[in-house]
């Protein structure tokens, strides 16, 4: 039997999950000293109320998963015989994946028959989330995990996602973008305009002065890059934004038309720590990242 894992960074909630099968491995976060894993010490998100206490002066912080916890999840499923399919968040990101490793190398020692497949996003946030949705449906079609892997090799790279960012301070504080200027100020009305690279790192390809260029300019990236983006899905990500969500629907759908299909998700707390309160991304598939 395969199992399918993904991770709380990928924005998948326990029910999105449960509808493809996945288990989920959370990633926390910390506010003045107390740890917090999403979905083991809360059910439901409430991105209100967590950016909202952003926004009043709370900055995260995030961590590495211990080996031990990785060896709790795993565990269990290679004891019973079971192979497992792990879709996460970039590896470029963090150190967490080399505690994963180090705990699979534990466990490759006590169930050497075991196999562990894995499919690295090479995102974060809501592209992870367009990729971990997709490869949910080629399991429920019945793919096998090398059908899934030869598609992986190919389609992480054309899922893409550009994004605005609100409030630098939180990108300061995590040290997550790269080519962003720790001065380029809020006071200015500068929003920074993120990507994810094929390198799996957030990088700052630019600027624009005020949310609504902000917002065009997303728009732009879909519309230079896009492949058949209106058979395909696009998500809108965001941290407690609706006022630009309903903005950005609004340049959607008069680029793509008003029957254009999109989902709207919420950034998880882990990685809206890194980015903070007001940011929003588009997320389309494309020729290229």
């Amino acid at each position: 039997m395969l199992v399918l894992f993904t991770d709380t960074d990928t924005d998948i909630t326990p029910e999105v999950a449960a509808k493809y099968n996945y288990n989920l491995i959370s990633m926390p976060y910390s506010i003045d000293s107390k740890t917090t894993y999403p979905y083991v010490d809360f059910d439901v998100f409430d991105a209100k109320a967590f950016y909202d206490g952003l926004r009043k002066g709370n900055l995260p912080n995030t961590s590495a998963i211990p080996i031990e916890r990785y060896v709790e999840y795993f565990e269990p499923h290679f004891a019973a015989g079971n192979d497992i399919f792990y879709v996460h968040f970039s590896r470029a990101m963090t150190a967490t994946f080399d505690n994963m490793d180090s705990a699979l190398a534990i466990l490759k020692e006590k169930y050497p028959e075991r196999k562990f497949y894995e499919v690295d996003t090479k995102a974060i946030t809501t592209l992870s989330y367009s990729i971990v949705v997709d490869i949910g449906e080629l399991f429920l079609a019945g793919k096998t995990a090398e059908e899934v892997l030869e598609w992986a090799k190919v389609e992480v790279d054309k899922h893409t996602m550009y994004f605005m960012a609100d409030d630098l301070k939180f990108f300061k504080h995590s040290g997550r973008v790269s080519g962003i200027a720790g001065t380029m100020g809020n006071l200015l009305g500068i929003r920074p305009i993120i990507y994810m690279s094929t390198e799996g790192k957030m990088v700052s390809i630019g600027k624009e002065k005020g949310r609504a260029k902000a917002i065009a300019r997303l728009i732009a990236y879909m519309d230079e890059l896009g492949d058949d983006v209106k058979n395909h899905r696009i998500f809108i990500g965001h941290t407690d934004a609706m006022a630009l969500v309903e903005e950005l629907v609004v340049a959607l759908k008069e680029k793509l038309g008003d029957d254009v299909q999109y989902e709207i998700v919420n950034v998880n707390p882990t990685a809206g720590s890194h980015c903070g309160p007001n940011a929003i991304g588009l997320c389309f598939h494309s020729i290229h990242r």
